[in-house]
């Protein structure tokens, strides 16, 4: 039998609080720099996101409180419903092809021949380029004056002239050319996590496969993509949240012309921001596209828990 003593008692509570004293300091000491700069610079500016959202700012600079009618003006834009319609098609073309060609491009690395390394390092290079810089080499390379794509059509004999396509002066394939950058500079990303994913399937799965006669397509299908599903779906969440936020690519090719054709919600807001000084306007809209990523965010991560 356990004999508690008096002098025992104190001894041990005090010790006890003392311990875990210490312990609260410490993490308290560890939270603080990150805390604050979360404070500073994440928690403060998207209240004063919402905050200013709520209010209509006039050509004098007089704020007056709004209610919802910021929200309710975006609610009734047409302007606002075609940068969405269009921030839509650019992030399913964009992480859909990426998606494919990482894949395939993972799954061709995956095998070990001459000079694979090299080739690997070389697609690997976009990742390097910045968005800005990116976005400046797709429009030169696509320019109809003296863009190397035209030039090479038509020495290949597929148009007449140089000025058979207009890739950013045309309203109808101008997103598609900022996709076709977006694609060129981000599909190494997605390569580079399949082929993380890839390297991590144990061989006795293949050699099993080929024992049982399983053709290649079988053995993606049936193999690779059931085994690499939680990086594929996280590798698809960072680039559905990365390609609606894109905005250096399209700022740098079209600024969002012609006719708004290849405006993203990101450019709209800008717009709306800088060159018409809409504070509360802009606000209103960054917080609807906020909680939009933040829903998307949510529902791909309950998937990827799944």
């Amino acid at each position: 039998m356990i004999t508690i003593t008096e002098e025992s008692l104190p001894k041990k509570k005090s010790q006890k609080r003392v311990s875990s004293t210490i312990d609260r300091k410490t993490l308290m000491l560890f939270f603080l720099p990150a805390a604050i700069f979360m404070f500073l610079f994440l928690l403060y500016p998207l209240f004063m996101l919402v905050f200013d959202s709520f209010f209509v700012t006039n050509d004098v600079g007089t704020r007056t409180f709004a209610w919802g009618d910021n929200y309710l003006r975006a609610a009734e834009s047409a302007s606002f419903w075609k940068s969405f319609k269009n921030t839509v098609i650019y992030v399913l073309l964009a992480v859909g092809f990426e998606t494919v060609i990482g894949l395939t491009l993972a799954v061709v690395f995956t095998h070990k021949y001459r000079g694979f390394r090299f080739l690997r390092t070389l697609i690997l290079s976009p990742l390097m380029i910045a968005p800005l810089v990116a976005g400046l080499i797709w429009k030169f390379m696509l320019s109809n004056q003296f863009g190397i794509i035209n030039t090479l059509l038509v020495k290949l004999g597929l148009i007449e002239s140089t000025n058979s396509i207009l890739w950013l002066a045309d309203p109808k394939i101008s997103l598609l050319s900022c996709i076709i950058a977006d694609v060129w500079l981000t599909t190494p990303f997605m390569m580079l996590m399949f082929l993380a994913g890839i390297q991590g399937v144990p061989d006795s799965l293949y050699e099993a496969a080929e024992i049982e006669g399983a053709s290649r397509s079988q053995m993606i299908f049936k193999i690779i993509i059931p085994n690499i599903k939680p990086i594929l779906m996280s590798a698809l969440v960072v680039r559905i949240i990365d390609a609606a936020r894109s905005f250096d690519i399209i700022w740098v090719m079209t600024q969002g012309g012609p006719i708004n054709s290849s405006e993203l919600l990101s450019v709209h807001i800008y717009k709306m921001l800088q060159r018409y000084g809409d504070v509360g306007y802009a606000s209103a809209m960054a917080v609807i596209f906020i909680v939009l990523l933040v829903g998307i965010t949510l529902l791909s991560m309950r998937k990827v828990k799944e």
